[in-house]
């Protein structure tokens, strides 16, 4: 019998229960959520966090904590074998503190070979929670402290369902991520995704609508939609709204705040989503695109169902009805079976776009997926001389784009602290680009005009409009 598409009052609300008597046997300690990956994963963190200060555990950045929670990424081999060697180095935490409690959670958690090798090499980890579980976190640890297996599945299907009403630790008072979905029904041949974070679920609007009221209630600013496609939602429900729609009816929200969205599947990027974020003076001018090949050959072969056409007339619409978009995209390197001709397909589509940036990868296989059984020919050289020519085309496009804002003039969001320096402070503009600036830290979490007065490959330099 399926268990529905939410978890019940009643299973929340011993979640809660198991908080409380959490609290009242530890009276105190210290937590350390330490996350790898997406927003999506930063966004399940801070619900990690708001639980365990809800059980009482003051949150530190020490993996030396009494709890200790790994939020993994599975998208790259590298990032797998940099949290398996930083788990590693828990052994000699546990040794220090035998009663430290040791969590992975997140996407490799998610994975059997993963898990399998966690159980048999990394004795030191008392539970693992995936993506879809993680909202018994306080089940775990009060499960751990009484003495039992800290375990809580055993099954080879994700639960799949949406825990809503848990509490949540923000790390920012003036920008926030709320998830209006889970889950993946794309299978890109290439992508762990669907298979460590489950098929697509959609929250309820009301729910999201709600939640985005109360931040911008409380003084947030910039709000930005998380998914692992943000276009799918509602299509799993016949009871919601579509992403335009959404977007629509959370851009005539009261406030001053700007609404940002991640990630976007072109294959669902409709016309109508364009119209809504250019009819609206709350959603930001910045559409993130993934691309990720301009060969058709390749993109079929990555199971992205579209085009090159198809994708450029997306473009061409968007700077149409938007002059002043910000456009940024995914590129992989070296798929199997990628030829010197499909990839200077990439390249010609990457000087017609003018993307302001991208994020650049070189192909990892990931166990489980189409893509890693795939013959592929090309050495692990030939691909680097691809990454570097493609990383270099794309440097000399956002250099230049950049040194086309020097001496304008925009409204930014001042939203942090630079790396020092005389320009201490960070700002972003509508279109998300970052701006270095010099001010005081009273600023942080405030909109401002500036101006541009310089520019590099990555970041602008500005000073404020008195």
């Amino acid at each position: 019998m399926s268990k529905g598409k939410f978890v019940t009052a009643e299973e929340t609300g011993f979640q809660r229960e198991c908080m409380e008597r959490v609290r009242a046997m530890t009276q105190g300690g210290t937590a350390f959520v330490d996350t790898y990956g997406c927003q999506q994963n930063e966004a399940d963190s801070e619900r990690m966090r708001g639980m365990l200060s809800e059980m009482g555990y003051t949150i530190t950045d020490s993996n030396r904590s009494d709890v200790v929670v790994i939020n993994t990424c599975a998208i790259r081999e590298h990032a797998e074998q940099r949290v398996l060697g930083n788990i590693g180095y828990l052994t000699h935490t546990k040794r220090e503190n035998p009663n430290q409690i040791i969590i992975v959670a997140g996407c490799m958690a998610g994975e059997k070979h993963i898990r399998e090798q966690i159980k048999k090499s990394y004795r030191q980890v008392d539970a693992l929670l995936d993506t879809t579980t993680f909202w018994r976190l306080p089940e775990t640890i009060l499960n751990i402290l009484e003495g039992r297996n800290g375990e809580i599945r055993a099954e080879s299907e994700p639960d799949s369902r949406i825990a809503e009403g848990m509490p949540v630790l923000r790390q920012f008072k003036h920008k926030a991520q709320v998830s209006i979905m889970y889950g993946c029904n794309n299978f890109c041949s290439y992508c762990i995704v669907p298979y460590v974070r489950g098929r697509e679920r959609s929250r309820r609007s009301t729910d999201i609508i709600e939640e985005v009221r109360e931040l911008v209630a409380d003084g947030c600013k910039d709000i930005q939609l998380l998914g692992q496609n943000v276009n799918s939602y509602g299509l799993d429900s016949a009871e919601e709204m579509d992403f335009a729609d959404l977007l629509g009816e959370l851009g005539k929200l009261e406030g001053d705040f700007l609404l940002r969205f991640m990630t976007s599947h072109p294959k669902d990027c409709t016309k109508k989503l364009l119209d809504t974020m250019a009819s609206s003076p709350r959603i930001a001018r910045h559409l993130h695109l993934p691309v990720q090949c301009g060969s058709d050959r390749i993109l079929q072969a990555m199971n992205r169902r579209y085009t090159v056409a198809k994708y450029l007339s997306l473009i061409d619409y968007a700077r149409e009805k938007m002059p002043d978009i910000v456009l940024t995209s995914d590129i992989i390197v070296g798929f199997p079976g990628e030829t010197e001709e499909d990839f200077r397909g990439t390249l010609e589509l990457i000087k017609k776009v003018e993307f302001d940036s991208l994020f650049t990868f070189i192909f990892s296989p990931r166990v489980g997926t189409p893509a890693a059984s795939m013959p592929d020919p090309a050495t692990k050289e030939e691909k680097s001389e691809r990454f570097e020519r493609l990383v270099n085309l794309q440097n000399e496009i956002s250099a230049r784009k950049h040194r086309e804002y020097i001496g304008k003039k925009f409204r930014a969001l001042i939203d942090g602290e630079s790396r020092g320096g005389e320009m201490n402070l960070t700002a972003r503009t509508n279109g998300g680009r970052l701006i270095n600036f010099a001010g005081d830290k009273s600023l942080i979490g405030s909109f401002a005009d500036m101006e541009i007065t310089g520019a590099t490959t990555w970041s602008l330099y500005g000073k404020l409009i008195k």
